[in-house]
């Protein structure tokens, strides 16, 4: 699904991770949203011509800035790897 400021789950707003051997991309088609990783404490600012990629287990949140449209895919592979 596609999400916007209002429809975005609580849940990715608070930390979280995603499972073992999984990979998630977040990207951005319309706004900002800040994605924070937990562990280092470090801010990037997603935007459409930015993407987040959240490994495997790795704690989490993000938060809206602006008007935002914003879609996660999963993957069962790391999805910047080569296909086999």
């Amino acid at each position: 699904p596609v999400f916007d400021e209002t429809t975005l789950p609580d849940a990715l707003k608070r930390e979280h991770r995603t499972k073992d051997g999984v990979w998630g991309v977040i990207r951005v088609l319309e706004g900002e949203l800040k994605f924070v990783l937990a562990d280092s404490g470090s801010e990037t600012i997603l935007t459409p011509d930015r993407t987040g990629l959240v490994q495997p287990q790795q704690s989490h949140r993000v938060e809206p800035l602006s008007k935002l449209l914003v879609q996660i895919e999963f993957y069962d592979r790391d999805p910047a790897a080569p296909l086999p």
